[in-house]
């Protein structure tokens, strides 16, 4: 079960844009269903039913791989960048499977010390990769790969190699897909009508999370869940979740934080912080996504939550059973004063902590929403990404953005390629590079 709860936004909804903005949803659930808007984006629906088009065989090729590539090696290695990796990331570290390969990533960053390290790990185990470019020309992935191709192959020549790295790509082009062909790697198809952020439950995603030895069969059955209940009604949670933080957008509240209850689940707040990040941050419109972990960051960001500026809101992200059963013990000297909480479960001091921050957030100003889970496991994971992909999707289009494009991501690529002198790759203005080069210099040093 997946519950939506609006009580601490009733206040703040009040006279605002909320009921306007749900009189649209039948309009807008129609361009998303029929592709109707005009817009470019409309390339890119293929996440809309995508649970339902899964079929049986294709998950048991995805978990049969997996299943290989953990007898071949104790590491595994995931190269991809954005949606290439987050996804996977998200659903590895929020559930961990006991006695699966551990997972690294790379190619999501070109840190030469990160790099360095990561290498040197591998330089004392064997790994498999799973590599996740739809070009093969993503610049952080494509320097990545070529490093762990060149060690697989050094250690164990060409097709030692080829047996340990598993390529999802383009099914017909590219420069991953011709390397691939050519040395014979298990390759598996990035979707055409899927954009990278909306692709975890592709190949993309379910390759590597099958990988790490999570059910990918149960993630893709509890998305299919909410696909299957979309429909044109305001009472659809993930729409009505949508048109409440809108709302909220156009009552002058800039930045949503996306707040986890749970340590585990760092990693889909990251995952949701692209998606609703890259879909609606454009054309001067979109919240600013933000993301914490409670209790960890009330220690760091709670004094600005509670009395900072009151551009924020909250919404939580909660996880209601079943705990751990990890209880408290006694301590007959009770030196830190715990013993009042002896016998109890940690999951109880949790749950008190996430009750008091949402009390005290809203009474300090910040409105708060919650999104409980029943559990964390694959079945509930799955229908929170369905969940989110369908919020992202009309909330964009109530915001008055296409949803599916991110043609700002192109800008810092462009510079990038014409100062490592790729060919042909030219700023998009040379004289505004010329003058930013040009700037007064504004800079200080202190020796250590």
């Amino acid at each position: 079960m997946l519950t939506l709860d609006l009580t601490n936004l009733q206040d703040a909804l009040e006279g605002s844009t909320f009921p306007s903005l749900l009189g649209r949803v039948p309009e807008v659930h129609g361009w998303i269903e029929s592709g109707s808007d005009p817009r470019p984006g409309n390339a890119y629906l293929g996440w809309r039913d995508l649970p339902q088009r899964i079929t049986d065989a294709e998950l048991a090729a995805q978990a049969a791989c997996g299943a290989r590539l953990r007898g071949l090696a104790p590491l595994c290695v995931v190269a991809g960048i954005g949606g290439s990796y987050l996804g996977a990331r998200a659903t590895i570290d929020a559930l961990p499977a006991p006695g699966a390969a551990a997972i690294r990533y790379a190619g999501h960053h070109v840190d030469p010390e990160a790099l360095s390290l990561l290498m040197a790990e591998l330089s004392r185990n064997d790994f498999t990769v799973v590599v996740i470019s739809k070009s093969g020309t993503t610049t952080e992935t494509a320097v990545a790969f070529r490093l762990l191709r060149d060690e697989l192959v050094r250690r164990h020549g060409k097709q030692g190699a080829a047996e340990r790295i598993v390529a999802v790509t383009d099914a017909r082009r590219g420069a991953l897909r011709t390397l691939a062909d050519q040395e014979g790697y298990e390759t598996f198809v990035i979707p055409d009508d899927v954009g990278g952020r909306f692709s975890v439950l592709t190949p993309v995603g379910l390759v590597p999370i099958a990988a790490a030895g999570v059910d990918i069969a149960a993630l893709v059955a509890g998305a299919k869940t909410v696909m299957e209940a979309a429909a044109p009604s305001p009472d659809y949670l993930p729409y009505r979740y949508a048109a409440a933080r809108t709302a909220l957008f156009q009552a002058g509240l800039a930045i949503e934080v996306l707040a986890a209850q749970s340590a585990l689940l760092g990693g889909v707040c990251e995952w949701w912080q692209q998606l609703f990040g890259e879909s609606e941050g454009k054309e001067g419109v979109g919240l600013f996504p933000a993301k914490v972990q409670y209790t960890t960051d009330l220690h760091s960001l709670g004094q600005w939550m509670q009395e900072g500026p009151r551009t924020v809101f909250e919404t939580f992200l909660a996880v209601d059973g079943p705990a751990s059963g990890i209880t408290i013990p006694s301590d007959p000297d009770d030196l830190d004063g715990l013993n009042y909480l002896a016998g109890r479960e940690v999951a109880a001091v949790n749950q008190a902590a996430l009750e008091a921050t949402r009390f005290a957030h809203l009474k300090g100003g910040v409105p708060n929403l919650t999104i409980h889970l029943e559990r964390r496991d694959a079945r509930h994971v799955g229908a929170l990404f369905a969940f989110f992909e369908r919020a992202v999707a009309m909330g964009g289009y109530l915001l008055g953005v296409d949803p599916f494009t991110q043609p700002g991501v192109e800008a810092y690529k462009q510079a990038m390629f014409a100062l490592l002198g790729k060919p042909g790759a030219r700023f998009a203005d040379e004289a505004e590079w010329q003058g930013y080069q040009k700037r007064p210099a504004a800079v200080q040093s202190l020796d250590l």
